[in-house]
This record gives C-alpha cells, sequence and structure tokens, in this order.
C-alpha cells in the first residue's frame, strides 16, 4: 500500500469518528419544548414505566430550569422513582427538591415520600433495622414541621407502626437472650422496651419477660415489683395472667387475689 492509499483510509477512521462522537453528542442532548418534555415524562409515568418517568421529569429541569413545569417535575420525578421502588433515587430527589425549594407548598409531600420510602423498606424484625429508624426519624420530621398537613395523619400511623417495629426487634434480641440463660443481657433489652417503647403492643410481655428473667437470677423483690407494674397497668391482659400465675402459683381469677400486689404498691 502506497503512501496515499494509507493517507485516504487514515482520513477515512478520523472521519467516521467524528461523525460517531457528532452523533452521540446529539443523542445526549436534544433541547425540546418544556411542555413536550413534561407530557412525554407524564405518559411514561401513566404507562408504568416508572424508572424512565423520572429521569424524563428530570430532564424537565435539567433543560428548563427557570420554568414553572420544573419545579412541579421535581416533586414528580421523586414520586416516579417512588413507584418504580427506585427508592435511592426517590429520597435524593426529593431531598433536593426541600434544599431547592423550602417555601413550597408541596414540601409536606416531599417530606412524606422521603418516610415512606425508608418505611416500604422496613425488613423482618431479625434482621438489621437502620431502614425502621429512618423512617422513624423522617415520620417525626414530618410530624414536626408539618403538624396539620395533609400527610400527618398516616404519618403518625405509620410512626406507631414503626415504634411497634422496633420494639418488636428489641423483644427479639430479649428472648434469644433469654433462650439462652443469659438473663442479664435479657433484661437490658426487655427494660428497653418498657422504657421507649411502653405504648407499643410489646410492652406487656416485655413486663413478663421482666419477671421470668428475674425469677431466674433469684431476685425475687424486683419480679414482684415487675409483676405488679405488670398488673396495675394490664390488669385483664394474658401476660398479666402468666406472671400472676408465676409468682403466686395460681392460675385463678386474678381479681380475687390482690393483697400481695396491694403491699408492693
Amino acid at each position: 500500500m502506497n503512501i496515499a492509499s494509507r493517507f485516504v483510509g487514515i482520513l477515512g477512521v478520523v472521519t467516521l469518528l467524528a461523525a460517531c462522537a457528532s452523533n452521540d453528542t446529539a443523542d445526549e442532548y436534544v433541547e425540546r419544548p418544556v411542555d413536550e418534555l413534561y407530557n412525554t415524562a407524564q405518559n411514561l409515568l401513566e404507562q408504568g414505566e416508572y424508572e424512565n418517568a423520572g429521569t424524563a421529569f428530570e430532564e424537565v429541569e435539567r433543560q428548563h430550569p427557570y420554568s414553572q413545569w420544573a419545579t412541579k417535575a421535581q416533586v414528580m420525578a421523586a414520586f416516579s422513582f417512588y413507584e418504580g421502588q427506585r427508592y435511592d433515587q426517590a429520597i435524593a430527589s426529593a431531598e433536593r427538591f426541600i434544599d431547592l425549594h423550602p417555601g413550597s407548598s408541596d414540601v409536606a409531600y416531599a417530606h412524606y415520600l422521603i418516610a415512606i420510602s425508608y418505611y416500604d423498606q422496613i425488613s423482618d424484625v431479625k434482621r438489621d433495622q437502620d431502614m425502621t429508624r429512618q423512617a422513624l426519624r423522617s415520620f417525626d420530621e414530618l410530624i414536626r414541621r408539618f403538624p396539620d398537613s395533609d400527610y400527618a395523619k398516616d404519618a403518625r400511623l405509620k410512626r406507631d407502626l414503626t415504634t411497634d417495629h422496633l420494639a418488636g426487634k428489641e423483644m427479639s434480641i430479649g428472648r434469644y437472650y433469654q433462650d439462652r440463660g443469659q438473663f442479664v443481657a435479657a433484661i437490658n433489652r426487655f427494660q428497653n422496651v418498657v422504657e421507649d417503647y411502653e405504648t407499643t403492643t410489646h410492652a406487656p410481655e416485655a413486663l413478663h419477660r421482666l419477671v421470668e428473667s428475674y425469677l431466674a437470677l433469684g431476685i425475687t423483690a424486683e419480679a414482684q415489683k415487675t409483676a405488679a407494674v405488670l398488673g396495675h397497668n394490664y390488669p385483664d391482659n394474658e401476660w398479666y395472667a402468666r406472671s400472676y400465675a408465676l409468682m403466686t402459683g395460681s392460675s385463678g381469677n386474678l381479681g380475687t387475689d390482690q393483697s400481695w400486689l396491694d403491699r408492693i404498691f
């Protein structure tokens, strides 16, 4: 091959690469009218293509950051990612919206999206509860900042369920220690439930498990005091019936013998 032929070949390769680069650039950014971009994103959302919809809503802001559509598009991007279970992207989008538009009427909703993105990732009580704690903090923030918002009522309900879940985790660990005879470690966990999660459904069982653990260690006085607290707060609860049977050796009517409770109080 002579020099002229080589030059022509190299020139052809360079031209081809330049054309490819030009095409890639064109594919990466094509400016389109804001209403067209928004409607495309909305259509993707309605078709259930949530991740693509979220990306399309972000493109609205990227191309037209100062338009009236951009602010709404940011919230819709977070919602789209949430619907597609892309929770990290939903949280990031919602947090960015809050930072950029703290005075917007949609800030409460953005906080709600963050909270339920964590909430939907809550795992079994046997697993790590970091997501549960994140959800609890996010619900607390929403309720604190927007107590009268449309989302606060649902946030309070989900917060109670989240708290109950954390208490369940403590109970699970406490029972694990108790079953293995590690009663001091078990007592610490059950005490956490009594002190930090006293309004949850796990509190009566935690008190009963404390009675069992104190008795196993021979600390009868503490067992009696704990049983008395259980009887005073949950007189008709099945866990009190169990503690009563342990302390008295009787499974009879709880209302027929209050003398030992009265003495303790």
